[in-house]
């Protein structure tokens, strides 16, 4: 049902892509990729946020900043280094206050994710200042050794990006990927940093909004995608926390039929070997 029709000119509003990385340099070189083809040629109004921590990496990083600066002629970036552990959270935080000009529109995004030119303008549409905040749902790829293990080689990252039931999942209980504008982020008081390891921080922000004064705006949109990479849980990790982090592990892996297919292999071998026996023997037979 239609409730209204308007006109919102978006074509002024810069976003501010935040970045937290800390090593991951392979995956930043991918990202970067997908930054240039989409945010440098196409978009054009995009200015880049990375909050790098730790030294490990970090002269990676900038030679990869530079060499993109160089090719496409690309200086609206931003690099922030803290020599602390990752805390996605306060990297976040960091990014943000990095800003000194004033009113802007934040994309929250990770080194794993990959977006295209009409998301960008989606997440200017459904955020505005004092009024709305944007809390997309992303599809998440599964693991393309499982997905694709019928071919040599998984295809390309660009031909993996399809919705269909085996090739991914819809994440509605992430809320990591978020575009707010900065004022409303800081009257809210950012993240909060008692939050410590894997998680949590950013479903901490979300519940703020939602029991605040704006509205929240959580859809899934076609043009966001996190792609695949192994996930790690550490042993530090408190119990809860830890658990978390399995499920989301197991969840990110293969769709359910996938997963089941992977514990039925040896029954599903004996079988083929049975029937191939079989078949041979009435063959000779």
């Amino acid at each position: 049902m239609k409730v209204k029709s308007e006109m919102i000119d978006i074509t002024r509003s810069i976003i501010n892509i935040i970045v937290p990385l800390a090593e991951r340099t392979e995956a930043f070189v991918q990202f970067m990729q997908n930054f240039r083809d989409v945010c440098i040629h196409q978009d054009k109004k995009i200015h880049l946020t990375v909050v790098y921590f730790g030294k490990e990496g970090l002269s990676k990083v900038k030679s990869i900043l530079e060499s993109v600066t160089s090719e496409s002629n690309f200086h609206n970036y931003t690099l922030v280094s803290l020599n602390e552990e990752f805390n996605r959270g306060r990297g976040l935080n960091v990014g943000a206050r990095a800003w000194d000009k004033g009113e802007v529109l934040m994309f929250f995004c990770d080194v794993d994710i990959y977006f295209s030119a009409e998301f960008l303008n989606s997440c200017r549409l459904n955020a505005e200042p004092g009024k709305k905040v944007f809390y997309p749902v992303v599809f998440s790829l599964y693991n393309p050794a499982i997905v694709y293990a019928n071919q040599e080689v998984p295809p390309p990252v660009e031909q993996q990006l399809v919705h269909k039931k085996d090739s991914g999942f819809w994440r509605d209980f992430g809320f990591g990927m978020t575009c707010q504008y900065r004022s409303d982020f800081l009257t809210i008081g950012g993240f909060d940093m008692e939050v410590k390891g894997w998680g949590g921080e950013d479903v901490h922000l979300y519940r703020k909004y939602l029991h605040g004064d704006l509205i929240v705006i959580r859809t899934p949109v076609p043009g966001l995608f996190h792609l695949w990479h192994e996930k790690r849980c550490a042993d530090e990790l408190p119990p809860e926390q830890y658990r978390m982090c399995i499920q989301s592990k197991a969840m990110n892996e293969a769709s359910h039929s996938h997963l089941g297919m992977l514990v039925f292999r040896e029954e599903i071998e004996t079988h083929l070997h049975k029937q191939a026996y079989r078949t041979n023997s009435e063959a000779v037979g």
